[in-house]
């Protein structure tokens, strides 16, 4: 059975740097794709990062592009989410998830119904 699970949430102000961390168990994750969602209070589940491991193709939302940035070899069962510059919009409970069926392109990911797997979330609090 795949399992996910998500750490490295924390407290933090604005302009700081956090490294969430992503541990996959019970497959072989090269086949996977993995995205990282967040949901803010009272605001929809928002896809900020997808991430096809079979051949890198990453992409990024707007939103955090050029601020976070996915990490982890192909093969390694943990995927880091570098985020800096951290602003109080980023807060939110962070999850990572995992596709079986996977795809290049980022507007595939982005209801969440590709994913077949979630983690519990992660908390981020970006104070002013």
């Amino acid at each position: 059975q795949v399992r996910l699970i998500e750490s490295g949430g924390g407290l933090v102000q604005t302009g700081a740097s956090l490294r969430l961390s992503c541990t996959f168990s019970g497959g072989d994750i090269s086949r996977y794709a993995i995205g990282w969602f967040r949901q803010a209070p009272g605001k929809e589940r928002e896809l900020i990062v997808a991430s096809r491991l079979r051949n890198g193709a990453t992409s990024y939302a707007d939103s955090v592009r050029d601020r976070f940035t996915i990490s982890g070899d192909k093969d390694q069962n943990t995927k880091y989410l570098q985020m800096n510059n951290l602003k109080p919009e980023d807060t939110a409970v962070y999850y990572c998830a995992a596709a079986l069926r996977t795809s290049d392109y980022f507007a595939y990911y982005r209801s969440g119904r590709p994913f077949d797997y979630w983690g519990q979330g992660t908390q981020v609090t970006v104070s002013s």
